[in-house]
């Protein structure tokens, strides 16, 4: 990695290596207290055990061979043996220069166009898509969109459910309702349709109703097993109504998922599993992998080791229908085939912790998925109301993702009237920062928190143009891309500098911007965006700190200072447009 605290490790590495120290002992990280040290390296403290010799005195011929290396301007030992470093101006100019001429920011290539599926989003067809799916999607989005800048082939999979039990409690419904309708006629094999005898709006409001009548009645609710059973053996009339389900709900999905600039490389299902299944559970039995239980056909996934009870995965159910675990193996045998991926990351709740184990498990026991792909549940929190519990309508009820995208729009109209924001645009261009500030506000509020950890959405909060929010990144790269239109005006634009004067300021704000790297590192190694999250937040408050305190287009600007200024200003804009970008945040022109 090109990173700074890589090519400072490098330097620091050496110097153990010439006592007789591994190299890695020379790892540098930014320093906890910026007001002592820049960097810091806390290896002479692990280096003690194998010298033999207290960690200050090894930090000590550590320190003596540094203070010769010129990108250092300081170098010092504090408490027991930690190691502080400060750059030389020099050092950190060179070093800003060089990150601002990298297309990429200095970010490494660690991906080599290697092949990724990053499964997310997962709605069910037919069902209101219910703001649950809000976390996985973006969460997910950010994941695949890091991946991909880091090198990786990535593709994001929704991963439809599309082929369980509701599809025969919808399809079912519509039979009671609609017995005239062809695709009930059971003595007709073809000639369906080719317009869909239904609407979303159709799918929303008769899901709910199928789903309590069959949860109601156990009589209904076999019925609804019985068609679900036909369906997955693709009988014609149910196949046929399905299929226009299917492509009513994705329609929607598509316009819901654009509007959160969320987006798949692949939209498959559930149901494109469905062919890949009974050659699959053939293959097990003859293992021995998949044995029958009961009438099942199942897959014992528990080992010697385990201190919790682990059931086996059922693959066939006694009526013949298949689970959530059936197709979600045979996903694993088509990603396999179709990609052969380098990894498959599962973006989804994390209380579905235990099925992902029992796929995986299964997976690796039958060897559908080698030990050399890496299989990930890089499961979620949720998002909750005030009152701690799942978000919902004000009536308890569901909350729609699409309902919830319009309250953040309505939030985000009343915000920038309070704040005199565009009223001199154009109705579209106003429209488009409305949008864009919505957005922002719900993504942020979510990616800013560790993934797996539940958190409070609260939308008043999350909409404010201060503190850690979406609306104030957007508001200090907007405001960096006025500063730079305001110099071009002047003639004066960002220039390629042989050196960058650096302050207090614009020392503490190029630290920062050399961060960059690492922290896109962090993230696409552990799956992590809020890393990402708190690094925008960082580096938007710093830049603040800077423009508040250094003159940029004032008389009091000298000139090689004001240079200096303008370059750092345009690459903050830079880094925090890209970061936003990592995040699935857009940015508009102005506001």
């Amino acid at each position: 990695m090109t990173a700074l605290t890589s090519q400072l490790s490098a330097h620091i590495g050496a110097a153990f290596k010439k006592h007789n120290l591994p190299e890695e002992l020379g790892a540098v990280r930014v320093s906890d207290r910026p007001d002592l040290a820049q960097f810091q390296c806390n290896g002479a403290m692990a280096a003690a055990k194998i010298a033999g010799k207290a960690p200050r005195a090894i930090a000590e011929d550590i320190v003596a061979d540094l203070q010769q290396d010129p990108i250092f301007a300081e170098v010092s030992i504090a408490g027991p043996g930690f190691i502080n470093i400060k750059l030389t101006e020099q050092a950190l100019s060179d070093h800003i220069i060089t990150l601002n001429a990298d297309e990429n920011l200095l970010v490494d290539n660690i991906g080599l166009s290697k092949n990724v599926i990053v499964d997310y989003g997962g709605p069910n067809t037919a069902k209101p898509m219910p703001v649950g799916h809000l976390r996985a999607s973006i969460i997910g989005e950010s994941i695949k969109r890091v991946l991909k800048f880091v090198g990786y082939d990535a593709k994001g999979d929704i991963h439809l459910g599309d082929w369980g039990t509701h599809m025969g409690m919808v399809l079912s419904e519509f039979e009671i309702r609609h017995p005239e309708w062809p695709y009930f006629d059971k003595s007709k094999t073809d000639g369906f349709p080719s317009e869909p005898p239904i609407t979303i709006q159709d799918l929303e409001t008769l899901y709910p109703e199928a789903s309590k009548a069959s949860k109601s009645d156990e009589a209904r609710m076999e019925i609804s097993r019985q068609v679900t059973a036909e369906l997955q053996k693709k009988q014609p009339g149910y196949y046929a109504l399905w299929k226009h389900c299917f492509n009513v709900s994705v329609e929607a999905m598509k316009k819901n998922f654009a509007a959160l600039d969320v987006y798949f490389e692949l939209w498959l299902g559930e149901s494109d599993a469905q062919d890949y299944i009974p050659e699959m559970v053939e293959a097990l039995q003859k293992q021995g992998h998949a044995i029958e239980d009961d009438g099942a056909i199942v897959i014992p996934v528990k080992q010697e080791t385990d201190k919790k009870e682990y059931p086996p995965l059922i693959l066939y159910k006694r009526d013949g229908s298949v689970m959530y675990g059936t197709t979600d193996l045979a996903t694993l045998v088509q990603r396999m085939q179709d990609f052969n991926p380098e990894k498959i990351i599962y973006v989804v709740d994390q209380r579905q912790n235990l099925h992902f184990e029992q796929v995986f498990r299964a997976a690796r026991l039958s060897n559908i998925v080698p030990e050399g792909t890496e299989l990930t549940h890089a499961g979620n929190g949720t998002m909750n109301g005030q009152d701690g519990k799942p978000f919902k309508t004000r009536a308890g009820g569901v909350m729609k993702l699409e309902d919830l995208i319009q309250m953040g729009v309505e939030k985000a109209t009343q915000r920038l009237d309070e704040a005199n924001i565009g009223q001199d645009y154009s109705a579209e261009e106003r429209a488009d920062i409305i949008h864009k500030v919505a957005i922002a506000a719900i993504k942020f509020a979510d990616l800013q928190n560790n993934r797996s950890a539940d958190y409070i959405f609260d939308l008043d909060r999350l909409t404010s143009f201060e503190g850690k929010t979406g609306p104030y990144l957007l508001y200090q790269a907007v405001r960096i891309k006025s500063l730079l239109r305001k110099a071009a005006d002047r003639g004066l634009k960002p220039e390629s500098l042989n050196k960058v004067e650096l302050g207090e300021h614009e020392t503490a704000l190029a630290l920062i911007l050399a961060d960059f790297p690492n922290v896109v590192d962090l993230t696409a190694r552990n799956y992590t965006p809020h890393v990402l999250a708190d690094y925008a937040y960082k580096l938007a408050q710093s830049f603040s700190s800077f423009y508040s305190h250094c003159p940029i287009l004032s008389d009091a600007a000298q000139q090689g200072a004001q240079q200096s200024r303008l370059f750092l200003s345009a690459l903050t804009l830079r880094s925090l447009e890209k970061t936003l970008d990592l995040l699935g945040i857009p940015t508009p022109e102005r506001m």
